[in-house]
């Protein structure tokens, strides 16, 4: 009988499962033994640590001057759009009254329309009269269709106006998103700037200048108001204007920066250069691509007080020259309004905006 029995199948299940978990195992104590270390963010030095601090800003600024420009452009479509609004709104009370005058002209003439002319005539006690006022009335009835040739016309400037408000709200929505996106990029730029510098101790954050904080502006504001609106030894400005941008720039050493800050109390970098010489009397633009053309150009060996230097090689940063190869700028959010040598960071190119 035993030779007549079926053999035992194996189970497949059971084997299939169990090499599955052993290689599932074997997979699993590879990943920790070889990704763990190899995809580990390997360790920077400080060196390293500043050289992606200093990318990150340098591409945070191109963001914030686009922003700065999206923004200049989205108020600008703002003023337009309240304006057209608010002349639509004038517009419609000079129609409403136009309206209301020739609907008081037609009451009028359904309260006299029913008596025929030569009747009218007739039944005068005083023809000469009656006459004088046919001819007004023919007369008036002209302006009548004036004052309606006036109200159509008028309700087609409205309806112009209502278009053109129309495109401009558009234009506003369209900046706004453009807003969002740059400010989205940014502060992803400086939220990852700062948890490189958080890798680093206070002393390395010190040693490579990137310290920022309270302490540095209080010590920068007192720096400058020991030296006055221009430290001597300095190169005398060319004229007042220049003078007055530079003074006013010295008095905001130590104030903080903040992308999108025109002042008084923070700046970014053409934040600065601007506020600067608006206090001068001369309007700039709002970016640092704008800023470039707003004068004329000069080159690093001509250099005079005054002058605006760009850095990088997409103009996304600026400084106020000050003489003997320093400026003034808003580095970034870690350093506050101070002096620098124009040879930290790559040279583009200059302005003399006076």
């Amino acid at each position: 009988m035993a030779a007549h029995r079926k053999p035992r199948q194996r189970s497949l299940g059971g084997n299939t499962a169990r090499t599955a978990a052993t290689i599932a195992l074997a997979g699993a104590a590879s990943a920790t033994g070889f990704d763990g270390t190899g995809h580990a963010e390997p360790q920077l030095s400080p060196a390293q640590v500043k050289a992606k601090v200093d990318k990150l800003y340098e591409e945070a600024e191109v963001a914030t001057e686009k922003y700065n420009g999206a923004k200049e452009k989205a108020d600008k479509a703002e003023e337009r759009l309240n304006s057209l609004r608010d002349e639509a709104a004038r517009r419609e009370d000079r129609l409403n009254s136009a309206r209301d005058a020739l609907g008081s002209a037609a009451a009028a003439q359904y309260r006299s329309g029913g008596v025929d002319p030569a009747l009218q005539l007739i039944l005068s006690d005083d023809p000469d009269q009656y006459l004088d006022g046919a001819a007004f009335a023919e007369r008036a009835g002209s302006r009548q269709a004036a004052a309606v040739a006036r109200v159509r016309k008028q309700l087609r400037e409205i309806e112009q106006l209502r278009g053109a408000a129309h495109v401009e709200l558009a234009s506003l929505k369209s900046r706004q998103t453009e807003l969002k996106r740059h400010k989205r990029t940014i502060n992803g730029k400086l939220d990852a700037a700062r948890r490189l510098l958080g890798q680093l101790s206070a002393d390395q954050r010190a040693r490579l200048g990137q310290t920022g904080g309270v302490g540095q502006q209080h010590a920068s504001r007192s720096s400058a108001r020991d030296l006055g609106p221009v430290p001597s030894g300095t190169v005398a400005a060319p004229n007042s204007r220049a003078a007055e941008a530079i003074a006013y720039a010295y008095g905001k050493l130590g104030s903080p920066y903040v992308w999108g800050a025109t002042g008084p109390d923070a700046f970014d970098c053409s934040g600065l250069a601007q506020a600067a010489y608006r206090s001068a009397g001369i309007s700039l633009p709002r970016t640092t691509y704008a800023q470039i053309n707003a004068g004329r150009r000069v080159s690093r060996s001509e250099l005079l007080p005054g002058d605006l230097v760009f850095f990088y090689s997409g103009i996304s940063h600026v400084g106020i020259y000050v003489g003997n190869g320093q400026m003034i700028h808003a580095p970034n959010p870690t350093a506050p309004v101070r002096l620098a040598p124009i040879d930290e960071m790559p040279f583009a190119g200059a302005t003399r905006v006076v």
